[in-house]
């Protein structure tokens, strides 16, 4: 078994917290899924787009939406905690000087969801400004397709090499035919949010369709917004003067209910998800079921019974399976870790190929160090070798090197053999809301705990 040991070069910060997990699990219980974080980013950046109350619910408690609603305190937003997940927002005075300080420069840089920011304020106030956003260490995640769309409505944009800092202006935005060159969520969040305002029709193109731009559409045309096309790739947006105050609430996150689904299945555990939001799944629970995942639905609830083996489907010509990652209504690559770890103790073999990231996969080195037999083909393939849980995972020491890869590590040392020991687990913390104490409520032995030099 695992003891503590010293902090050693791979981790990142000396007082950061790591996670004690005990393996073994035998979980049981119901769990109910989060507030979805990338719905709550975008819509807590529409709340700029008016001077009236806007009121949301289901706002997950995590990391990334804490650091955004400090952003924009900063900027002048009136917030009020009207219970856990509830909040209003008044964004009817706004400092733009913000825009200069070093707060504004350091904490946007904390957060990557900071870049949807800039629609709303460049629609409504005629400026925005950001230095490069932080976020997951997965890859390449370029902005260029924000910033080409703002161009063709209008704006002007001026990037400081020296600085890394991104500023754009538009004394009024003009409605404008916009063929996005990627199915990006943000690019596409990001120019709804501006188009609401601007002069004339927007035609959105090759826009994204996921439930979180769906919903971020359904809130902002409460707010008075006209926009056709909802679900589709195919966005007409007409401007109008100003936008009024809304109530929404937030939609369950599909990536925690995903997780959830996997956490049974690896453990062996009987789960109920409640309230999982089932009917805005999209092929996820298809997804899982090709693992041979048993899901049954009861209601709005999923639950998931304890099995003794995972039989994984192959094609029907007899050929490996392959899951990869596609824009919605394809598999959302949030998940595509989980459907990795899970095929480590099934039984046959899988292709899993994330497409849309080109470094997601590199946390399999501490699957396999665990005793997964997983190929790592290229930075975007992998091969799993199933297990059938003849030869269970051991316990070890990781870092978890971003969100979903840090839940699917945790995931593998619940189900794994020995005590393991999980660092920088703030990159859990960023999208999982209180995490060890929901796990700990289904039977889970985690310890929170701070590793010293």
């Amino acid at each position: 078994m695992l003891r503590r040991v010293l902090w050693n070069t791979e981790f990142y910060n000396m007082s950061a917290e790591s996670f004690i997990v005990q393996g073994n699990a035998n979980l049981s219980g119901e769990i109910t899924a989060q507030g979805a974080k990338n719905e709550a980013l975008q819509v807590i950046s529409a709340c700029l787009l008016t001077a009236e109350p806007v009121v949301l619910e289901n706002v997950p408690d995590i990391l990334d939406v804490r650091k955004l609603i400090t952003l924009i305190k900063g900027l002048g937003v009136r917030i009020d905690r009207i219970d856990a997940n509830t909040y209003r927002f008044q964004a009817d005075n706004i400092d733009l000087e913000y825009f200069a300080s070093d707060a504004f420069q350091q904490d946007a840089q904390r957060i990557r969801g900071s870049v949807l920011l800039i629609g709303p304020l460049l629609a409504r106030f005629g400026k925005a400004y950001l230095p490069k956003p932080g976020g997951d260490k997965i890859g390449r995640r370029r902005l260029d397709t924000h910033f080409h769309g703002f161009q063709q409505l209008g704006a002007s944009f001026i990037y400081d090499e020296k600085n890394y800092t991104f500023s754009l202006q538009a004394k009024k935005l003009t409605g404008a035919y916009v063929l996005m060159d990627e199915i990006s969520v943000t690019g596409t969040g990001n120019m709804i949010m501006a188009a609401t305002l601007a002069t004339g029709t927007t035609t959105i193109y090759n826009a994204a369709c996921e439930p979180y731009v769906q919903q971020l559409c359904q809130m902002l045309i409460q707010m008075g917004a006209v926009i056709e096309g909802v679900g589709s790739n195919l966005l007409r947006i007409t401007g109008v003067s100003q936008l009024g105050g809304a109530t929404h609430r937030i939609l369950p996150d599909m990536i925690e209910i995903g997780s959830f689904i996997g956490l049974a299945a690896m453990t062996q555990s009987a789960i109920t998800i409640k309230k999982a939001g089932i009917d805005h799944l999209g092929i996820i629970p298809s997804t899982f079921e090709k693992l041979g995942i048993q899901l049954e639905f009861r209601g709005d609830d999923i639950f998931v019974p304890a099995m003794d083996e995972l039989i994984i489907q192959p094609f029907i010509d007899g050929s490996i399976l392959t899951i990869y990652d596609a824009p919605w209504p394809g598999f959302t690559p949030d998940l595509m870790s989980i459907i990795l770890v899970v095929a480590t103790q099934a039984k046959g073999s899988l292709l899993v190929h994330q497409k849309m990231f080109e470094s997601r996969l590199f946390f399999v080195d501490k699957l396999i160090d665990m005793g997964a037999q997983v190929i790592l083909c290229d930075p975007h393939r992998a091969t799993v070798i199933g297990l059938n849980r003849k030869q269970p995972l051991r316990g070890i020491e990781m870092t978890s090197p971003d969100i979903r890869a840090g839940v699917s590590l945790l995931i593998a040392a619940l189900s794994a053999e020995g005590e393991s020991i999980i660092h920088n687990i703030q990159q859990i913390d960023r999208g999982y809301e209180n995490i060890e104490g929901r796990l700990k409520a289904l039977g889970a032995q985690i310890e929170r705990t701070i590793f010293d030099k």
